[in-house]
């Protein structure tokens, strides 16, 4: 379980650098894992906050030869690159759960999704209930954002003050040739045979502290 911590919701700004104070207060969550490859994890800080009127996360991951297929905009694209992902869920069942998948420009591959990898990519994130921001650094990017408390609560994604959700980064490496292979990484571990996020078994626990 990560303990979200409460604040006010005017002291947080989103500007893709993590440059809020408040980002002080919230706790730092590390304990990232690539289930299915041996290979060390790159460190990968996670944060979140909440106020009354949104929901604030934010990840800074260390890497010096970020990836990104700039072919085009679309979800292919977004797909082949580097990127972190948050999903949240409404039970168990996965019917349904909803995804962010973010690479560091940022784009957004937002889609509804359902059991057995049923994914809905008509379905988007209202525009008014969501704001990202991003910043590439040296030995680092950040991608910071915000997705409004009503709309967690219109998709039934809030009970009891703890929202179910997986942590999630793909790392795209370069392999033989001119191809590039991701690497899985969760703050969970799915426990599976071959890498997959779209599990019940891949969710942690996020609670909203007052």
């Amino acid at each position: 379980m990560y303990k979200v911590k409460f604040i006010n919701d005017a002291l947080i700004k989103i500007t893709g650098k993590a440059d809020s104070p408040d980002w002080e207060k919230a706790t730092v969550l590390t304990d990232f894992i690539s289930a299915w490859d041996a290979e060390p994890v790159k460190k990968i800080e996670f944060r979140s906050l909440w106020s009354k009127e949104n929901l604030f996360f934010c990840f800074k991951v260390y890497d010096n030869e970020v990836y990104i297929d700039k072919t085009d905009d679309t979800i292919t694209s977004i797909g082949n690159s580097d990127r972190v992902e948050l999903f949240f869920r409404t039970d168990a069942g996965l019917n349904p759960y909803y995804c962010l998948e973010i690479d560091p420009t940022p784009r957004i591959m937002d889609f509804k999704a359902y059991p057995n990898k049923e994914f809905d990519f008509e379905w988007n994130w209202p525009k008014k209930d969501i704001l990202v921001k991003s910043q590439i650094e040296k030995e680092y990017f950040i991608v910071e954002g915000k997705v409004s408390i009503a709309s967690l609560k219109s998709f039934g994604l809030i009970k009891n003050n703890k929202i179910e959700s997986g942590i999630f980064r793909a790392k795209f490496n370069k392999s033989k040739g001119a191809t590039y292979k991701p690497t899985w990484i969760s703050w969970i571990d799915p426990n599976t045979e071959t890498p997959n996020f779209h599990t019940p078994t891949s969710f942690g626990v996020l609670h909203l502290e007052h």
